[in-house]
């Protein structure tokens, strides 16, 4: 192969990696609430990131959230550190109701090699208050549907959105 070949090939493949994936068919926003938030057919909170890269308002807040309480154990994009396990990887296998209870009570984690102790979050507004945004973020990561890095474009926040977050945090309108 010409080195002209080879050096094609290698940004092609560059660029492919760097791609998000698609959507698997059990995350498919398949209906939308008042909010403005997606499920899937099960009714689990899901992500919606449009064909130009577009996410939903509550992908985008999941990325805030995360941010903001989670990545100093957990690794900036949900990549995981030598602390704390990634949850992209995590949430490849953990349901929406462990997810929940894991970050609402915490969970000690002990084998041969160390133990791990996830505190609880269940008092933390912060947290508590963007669970499923912080579920929707994990799982477009998990599910290679978003690329590592602040979402370059996103829907705007509905009125919907922004009264029930409020009224979660205690603020008042």
């Amino acid at each position: 192969m010409s080195r002209v070949s080879f050096a094609v090939l290698a940004l092609l493949f560059a660029v492919a990696v760097g791609q998000a994936g698609e959507t698997p068919e059990k995350s498919k926003a398949v209906k939308q609430d008042d909010q403005g938030k997606y499920t899937d057919k099960e009714g689990t909170p899901t992500y919606n990131i449009k064909p130009d890269g577009t996410v939903d308002w509550f992908t985008y807040a999941g990325f805030r959230a995360y941010h903001s309480d989670c990545h100093v154990c957990h690794g900036p994009d949900a990549a995981g550190s030598s602390y704390a396990p990634a949850l992209a990887d995590s949430l490849k296998t953990m349901t929406y109701e462990q997810f929940q209870n894991v970050v609402v009570n915490g969970r000690t984690v002990t084998n041969s090699a160390k133990q791990s102790v996830m505190p609880a979050f269940g008092t933390n507004q912060n947290v508590i208050c963007h669970l499923d945004d912080l579920y929707i973020y994990l799982r477009a990561r998990a599910d290679g549907a978003l690329e590592r890095g602040r979402p370059a474009k996103k829907e705007a926040k509905t009125e919907a959105a922004r009264a029930a977050e409020n009224q979660c945090l205690g603020v008042k309108s």
